[in-house]
């Protein structure tokens, strides 16, 4: 066995330690790879700053002015304008139009071809939105080519916006700017009139106006026109891309627009019209006026109790979804804006204040001789008669100037001025219809002589033809004038209604003098042997008639003096004459076809009655007019 090594000391085994780590050692280097990596971001940023602000500062400054947010308006729903009954004369329909960014569209396209060479040409991308188009429109939508060659030659134009189509289907629209983003659409609305001339000197007519600050449906004629801020709304507002500084030019795109307040849409107007009484008034206006021969015609029909316009027509109208094409005497209103010596049924202010006035009942004797002199004047009845004695109720009924002349010297100047402002001339009705003329009546202090010997026949004094036909509604209305009026309602988004406020009446005579009058005036229309009115074409059988014909000298502009051939023909009349319910006024414009048709405008009242009782149902008149004494 061996024994020890000798020689050797015995060695222990050595203990294994992990050598001691130095504290922050790797925070340090933590740190500095940190710095170095703040060091190589903030180079990297300056080499960019002074790539952007030097190398790149152009190109960026034009892509930003090719792209900014712009506020813009939106136009809100127009109003609708309908009758009393709530048929529709004037809506808008939504339609959009269709535009493209062609230089915008290539540079794009361009870009994205480069980095995708298969997906061809701006220009083909060109035709297959042409194409589209022509597949969805057809070739050709309201007057506008939409076929495919038309499309793609304003698509591939170098310019940086072009229309493609407008006034277009909301629902086609979007169905081609989905397929193809870079087509753009804009909101557009269209105005349509489903009757076409129908009151269309009243409506009067709007258009979409691209000339205006903001783009909208204005109006440009008649109610339309006046009533522009009601119907029109409140606009609303909203942020869309615009390019190249332009701000009527948006980028078309998803994303491209956002609404920050909404448009308020604009309140409806609901007129007193009703629809077919307007169409059968403008129908029989339209025809009588041919056959008269007459420069113009109108006819107005007024409520006897409201003043409300139930229908108001004109010879001349235009269609308002093509009005660019109407004459100037076919856009006017002449029932308010022509203005006319009335002639005899003037000749009502003299009656109603005579009998006012107790000067005279209508059964008093008047001594009439053929002529009268006032002041340097001598005025003749209109056809030649011996002295003879009439009625009061006779004087009118044959209307003679020279008994309305005696009638009106007992009432006197002052008075009769007086009754001329309270029946409501020489000022506007207030009707609400655009366009209306005050008429004139010379001043008190303005009076001469002669003066008083044209005023009370109907001579140096003109009115408008709603005026005419108001003097005669306060007669039916028991005495009370009641200014007319065309709008009845306004009528918000939801349907909630405004009634118009109702115009100030004015007591003109008391109910007794206006149911007087009212019975006198029957006898115009009274047809017995020798004791015949001056207007018995107006009678319509089962109902009794009250009105007034007027025949009025014109001005001769050669001489200055009135003319022999040329006249006014005018007509008043209340329906029916014992229960009031219509006020119907006429008037011609110097009508020379001959026969009765140029002679009077009774005829034109027998019809236009004749179709109220039918279309209201009237009843009739419980009793005939009795046979009135004319002439002893």
């Amino acid at each position: 066995m061996p024994g020890p090594t000798r020689g050797r000391p015995t060695r222990r085994p050595l203990s294994v330690r992990a050598p001691k780590r130095r504290r922050g050692g790797n925070s340090r280097v933590r740190i500095a790879v940190g710095r170095l990596l703040l060091v190589g971001a903030l180079v990297l940023a300056g080499l960019k700053l002074v790539q952007v602000q030097g190398f790149q500062a152009e190109a960026l400054s034009k892509q930003a002015e090719e792209q900014r947010a712009t506020q813009i308006d939106v136009p809100a729903a127009r109003g609708s304008i309908t009758d009393r009954n709530g048929n529709q004369l004037a809506f808008s329909v939504e339609a959009r139009q269709l535009y493209a960014v062609p230089q915008l569209t290539r540079t794009k396209w361009a870009k994205a071809q480069e980095a995708d060479p298969k997906i061809g040409s701006y220009e083909d991308w060109a035709r297959g939105v042409a194409k589209f188009i022509q597949d969805t429109l057809g070739t050709e939508v309201n007057g506008q080519k939409t076929d495919e060659q038309t499309m793609y030659s304003l698509i591939t134009k170098d310019i940086t916006y072009v229309e493609l189509v407008d006034n277009i289907d909301p629902a086609k629209a979007a169905a081609i700017t989905e397929k193809y983003a870079d087509i753009g659409q804009e909101y557009r609305a269209v105005r349509v009139y489903p009757n076409g001339e129908l009151a269309s000197n009243i409506i009067g007519a709007a258009n979409w106006r691209e000339d205006q600050e903001p783009p909208a449906t204005h109006g440009v004629l008649g109610l339309e026109n006046s009533q522009d801020n009601l119907l029109a709304g409140r606009m609303g507002r909203r942020v869309v891309d615009t390019m190249q500084g332009n701000n009527d030019v948006v980028i078309p795109g998803p994303g491209r627009s956002r609404e920050l307040a909404a448009a308020v849409p604009g309140r409806s107007l609901e007129l007193t019209l009703d629809v077919d009484t307007q169409y059968a008034l403008q129908r029989m206006v339209t025809d009588y006026t041919a056959k008269s021969g007459a420069k113009t015609g109108s006819a107005v029909v007024l409520d006897s109790r409201t003043g409300e316009i139930l229908a108001m027509a004109n010879d001349k109208t235009f269609d308002p979804n093509d009005f660019g094409k109407a004459s100037e005497d076919q856009l006017r209103n002449a029932a308010v804006s022509s203005v006319f010596e009335p002639g005899s049924v003037n000749k009502i202010v003299t009656a109603a204040t005579a009998i006012e006035d107790g000067i005279y009942q209508p059964d008093s004797v008047l001594t009439v001789d053929y002529t009268i002199k006032v002041a340097d004047r001598t005025i003749k009845d209109s056809v030649f008669h011996p002295t003879q004695d009439m009625t009061f109720t006779g004087v009118f009924a044959k209307s003679s100037n020279v008994g309305t002349l005696m009638a009106a010297q007992k009432i006197g100047e002052d008075r009769y001025a007086d009754m001329l402002r309270k029946f409501g001339l020489g000022k506007r009705t207030q009707s609400g219809l655009p366009g209306e003329e005050s008429g004139s009546v010379p001043p008190r202090n303005q009076w001469s002589g002669s003066t008083f010997g044209n005023l009370p026949i109907g001579q140096g004094l003109n009115m408008t033809l709603l005026q005419m036909t108001g003097m005669y509604q306060a007669i039916a209305n028991d005495g009370v004038r009641v200014p007319p009026r065309i709008i009845r309602a306004e009528v918000d988004q939801n349907g909630a209604r405004k009634e118009a406020e109702r115009p100030e009446e004015v007591r003109v005579v008391s109910p007794q003098t206006a149911k007087t009058v009212r019975d006198m005036f029957r006898a115009v229309v009274q047809n017995e042997p020798g004791q015949t009115g001056t207007g018995p074409s107006a009678a319509l059988a089962g109902y009794q008639v009250s009105g007034k014909t007027g025949t009025a000298q014109q001005v001769d502009p050669k001489c200055g003096c009135y003319s022999q051939t040329s006249y006014w023909i005018t007509f008043a009349g209340i329906f029916p004459a014992d229960n009031p319910r219509y006020v119907v006024g006429i008037m011609l414009d110097a009508p020379s076809g001959g026969g009765q048709y140029s002679a009077s405008a009774a005829p034109l009242f027998h019809d236009i009655a004749s179709y109220l009782a039918q279309r209201f149902q009237v009843p009739m008149s419980a009793e005939e007019a009795p046979v009135m004494q004319l002439v002893l």
